[in-house]
């Protein structure tokens, strides 16, 4: 019989592929609405937080990141390449690492759902950050421009997203822990 840290160590692991794996089916499905489009990405980082945690989330989005950049078509409309992590839209592809880790810190140390809420706001205004800075220097515009076209439309979008991830991800840890998994915090 196996013991509880190798059961563990094994949930983890596959836990984690699973997560990878998640992530370059549900990112390709999205809405394109202009250079930037509406995907799910986001949310399914912020679920996969309550689940592995903010350490093995970025590592399952890092894994996800190379599968893209090497060529498969998991990026948003099911596209592939350096090109689109270099592209206008990259700086948002890179701009979720640190979104996963300052929110996942703070999923990891409060218990409070509002503080998660907030956490992932603040964390999802860093990842436009990266984004729409990246986005300037492409594509050669202004901020203010930048700011209309690549973060305006996709606010009330992200915050359901968020808000979801929030009601359904500590839910589905729960029932985790109560399988006979014992997942390690971060």
């Amino acid at each position: 019989m196996k013991s509880i840290e190798a059961k563990n160590k094994t949930y983890l692991l596959t836990i984690t592929a699973l997560a990878t794996a998640i992530l370059c089916i549900m990112a390709p499905l999205s809405i394109q609405i202009g250079p930037v489009p509406i995907s799910l990405t986001n949310f399914v980082l912020y679920f996969t937080l309550y689940i592995l945690g903010w350490k093995r989330t970025t590592v399952s989005y890092i894994i996800y990141l190379l599968i893209g950049a090497v060529g498969l078509p998991v990026f948003s409309g099911f596209t592939g390449g350096l090109a689109k992590v270099a592209g206008p839209t990259g700086g948002y592809l890179i701009g979720f690492i640190p979104m996963v880790i300052l929110s996942g810190l703070v999923i990891l140390h409060s218990r409070k759902r509002s503080v998660h809420i907030l956490a992932m706001i603040a964390a999802t205004l860093v990842c436009y950050a990266f984004g729409t800075a990246w986005y300037c220097i492409q594509a050669s515009v202004q901020v203010p421009v930048a700011l209309g076209i690549c973060v305006i439309p996709f606010l009330p979008f992200d915050l359901v997203k968020i808000a979801a991830a929030a009601l359904i991800g500590p839910r589905v840890r729960k029932r985790i822990e109560k399988s006979g998994f014992i997942l390690t915090a971060e």
